[in-house]
């Protein structure tokens, strides 16, 4: 890979991290949970993703090394997008149950 192709690489990354701080140090407290149940989708888009490079590459070709390092490296990416994507479910459903109204046992009259 050409040096100036890595530079490139580098200064995107560094880019959508600055403006995805931004971005979410903008958003309301009381926003955080329920935005974070929206990214859930694209987190699992993200997931299968990762789960299609891991199959795709080629880990029997090169250095043997180099080879397992790839693929432990691709398969790390999928568990831990794998726990933020059931992480994020299991925080918004219990945010989800906050808001459910109990269930109040019914009074009973006394028929005199």
């Amino acid at each position: 890979m050409p040096a100036n192709d890595l530079l490139l690489l580098v200064a995107i990354i560094v880019l959508s991290g600055f403006v995805g701080y931004v971005v979410i140090s903008k958003v309301p407290n009381s926003l955080h949970t329920p935005l974070m149940s929206g990214t859930n989708a694209i987190h699992g888009i993200v997931v299968l993703g990762a789960m299609w490079v891991l199959g795709s590459v080629d880990l029997t070709t090169g250095d043997a090394g180099m080879n397992a390092a790839l693929g432990a490296l691709l398969f790390l990416a999928v568990v831990f997008g794998t726990l933020n994507v059931v992480g994020g479910f299991v925080v918004t459903d219990r945010m989800l149950v906050m808001f459910k109204p109990k269930d109040r046992a019914p009074i009973e009259e006394d028929e005199d």
